[in-house]
């Protein structure tokens, strides 16, 4: 580690943090003896996104909380429950440990979770998402929603 005051290359750790995402180091440096912190994190490699034109793009967390704001508009969705559920995506994108995902694999998890928090928004996403293309469609999909949702009570 280069000492930000002499520019010398010897240094020693003194003492070291850990927090949640990240290690916080104290070093001393050998030549003029004066202290600084140095700050550790991973950065994940996120794989990249293959559209369906075949264009391949990386993954981008703030493309999937968009599309859920506007799905989500004038819905009883916080912007919490929103960062939790696309925190949970980036997780099962993480796990699945390619490094390259289709965005129709992107799509069923965002649909998986939405379904869960929020019907009515769900039903929003998946007329764009799994091209609901007429009422009938549409119709058609609130009413196996309304059969699961009974099903379950």
């Amino acid at each position: 580690m280069k000492c930000p005051f002499c520019g010398h290359l010897g240094t020693r750790v003194v003492d070291t943090n850990k927090k949640e995402s990240s290690i916080r180091r104290r070093r001393e440096c050998k030549r003029c003896g004066r202290r600084f912190s140095t700050m550790e994190r991973a950065i994940p490699t996120a794989p990249l996104v293959v559209k369906r034109d075949g264009r391949r793009e990386p993954f981008e967390r703030e493309k999937v909380l968009s599309g859920l704001r506007v799905a989500c508009a004038r819905r009883r969705v916080s912007a919490g429950d929103l960062d939790r559920l696309v925190d949970r995506v980036e997780d099962s994108v993480a796990r699945m440990n390619a490094t390259e995902i289709s965005t129709r694999a992107i799509g069923d998890l965002v649909v998986t979770e939405l379904r869960a928090l929020d019907p009515v928004s769900y039903v929003r996403y998946a007329i764009i998402y799994l091209g609901l293309e007429d009422l009938e469609a549409v119709r058609a999909e609130v009413n196996r929603l309304l059969e699961e949702g009974s099903e379950s009570q």
